[in-house]
């Protein structure tokens, strides 16, 4: 009876995600925030007796639900992108400008922000210290879809140039481009925590991250991504034979085979896969940037995305009613607030505001929509990734007092971000329509 019961919750929860993004549309209340509730119900219900899911205790199990769910973001994340990275253009690079920033200024800002508040003013050990900077600080490609690009552009239909796509809305590609990137810096210091914690000082592994954990992997996982991603690319769209040209075909599910294929080359070679998927998805979208096909990759990804996203925020809010927090105190609370009220929005303008390019430009990006992208860090479900993933690799006495205190950081942030993304983004979007009108 109790395995029927969760059939029909599960059924009814599925429905729920279909129909919610629709439902609450125009309202301030994001789905996440939704699904995490009803997860919190589902689980003060005798229906989720007996099942394992102790993030500590089933660590693994968490380990790869989450780690399925990033990537399949990020694969979506790099189809949706319109703005292309050329290597050889200059002003592409500049195009890119605002993810450099919060990428090479923002989040190490973050990521030591974190670390001092939590080793030197709560007292928390130094290789936890930094292991909560690191896994708090990466904005989440999963959570953050409301604050991201919707996905590839039609030209046709949407009345776009192909010169013009994506160029409007630099706060949507400044933070859709930093989630896809920043796992390249996220882990090398989950890393950094983990040989702190296993391995001694700095002093006796820090040349070997340097140069292996921060240069060498995240080198690989472009390296491996750029070349599977073109490999399929030139057999999609461009192979001599018709059955192997599978964009004529309109088959979807390449979008599955190549995060697979990227992601398993870029950890066999030893590099970081989640970059590998990225860098893939946006080489496999360079290879004929307007064809239709694209969006039918992209469509498939984010369904499948929406399921995933459904079970681990149902299993989060599970755990919330049940243990999760127990360890959580006063010093968890101090770093999930000031992480997202504080560290994040001040580094972000920090980031942002040094030598920015003229509003208009692509790439430009004005005072109040550096303050929305500064602000718009969502933390999430990458961040119960890289904790389960450090945790099976190291020791670390405070395991359950960091779940607890990861875990209260992203409710938050799906609540206060949830909150307030609809209205800030619309705020923002009446302000550039009525700026293009004027200019017109």
């Amino acid at each position: 009876m109790q395995s029927d019961a969760i059939f029909l919750v599960a059924g009814l929860c599925l429905l729920l995600a279909v129909a919610l993004p629709r439902v609450l549309g125009r309202v301030a209340l994001s789905p996440p925030i939704v699904l995490v509730a009803i997860g919190m119900v589902l689980g003060l219900t005798p229906l989720v007796d007996g099942i394992p899911l102790d993030p500590v205790e089933g660590g693994k199990v968490v380990e790869h639900l989450t780690e399925l769910t990033v990537l399949i973001a990020l694969m979506g994340v790099g189809l949706a992108l319109d703005r292309p990275l050329l290597l050889r253009s200059r002003a592409s690079w500049r195009a890119w400008s605002p993810t450099w920033r919060l990428l090479a200024i923002t989040m190490p800002l973050c990521i030591g922000g974190v670390a001092l508040l939590g080793w030197w003013v709560l007292g928390i050990a130094p290789a936890a210290a930094l292991l909560l900077g690191a896994v708090l600080s990466p904005t989440d490609p999963v959570l953050a879809s409301d604050v991201q690009v919707g996905g590839p552009a039609d030209l046709e239909n949407d009345g776009l140039d192909a010169d013009e796509v994506d160029e409007d809305d630099e706060v949507r590609f400044a933070l859709t481009s930093e989630a896809g990137l920043n796992d390249g810096l996220a882990f090398p210091f989950v890393y950094a925590a983990i040989l702190l914690a296993s391995a001694g000082t700095f002093a006796d592994w820090g040349l070997k991250w340097v140069t292996w954990y921060l240069i060498g992997k995240v080198a690989i996982g472009v390296l491996a991504g750029l070349v599977v991603g073109w490999v399929l690319g030139k057999v999609a769209f461009r192979s001599r034979s018709t059955s192997l040209r599978l964009a004529e075909q309109n088959e979807p599910l390449l979008a599955l085979a190549a995060l697979l294929t990227a992601y398993g080359v870029g950890e066999v070679a030893g590099g970081y896969g989640f970059l590998a998927v990225f860098t893939c998805a946006m080489t496999v979208r360079a290879a004929e940037r307007h064809h239709d096909y694209q969006r039918s990759m992209h469509e498939v990804v984010e369904r499948l995305e929406r399921l995933f996203t459904l079970l681990v925020l149902l299993l989060l809010g599970v755990e919330l009613t049940n243990g999760l927090l127990a360890n959580l105190d006063w010093r968890g609370v101090v770093v999930g607030l000031a992480l997202v009220f504080v560290f994040r929005p001040v580094f972000g303008m920090v980031g942002l505001s040094i030598a920015p390019r003229p509003r208009g430009e692509p790439g430009g990006l004005g005072p109040r929509e550096r303050l929305a992208t500064a602000f718009f860090g969502v933390r999430g479900i990458g961040s119960l990734y890289y904790l389960s993933y450090a945790l099976g690799k190291a020791d670390f006495p405070e395991a359950r007092w960091l779940w607890s205190t990861v875990a209260f950081t992203v409710v938050l942030s799906v609540f206060v971000h949830g909150v307030t993304a609809t209205p800030v983004m619309g705020w923002l979007d009446k302000r550039r329509a009525a700026t293009g009108a004027r200019a017109r």
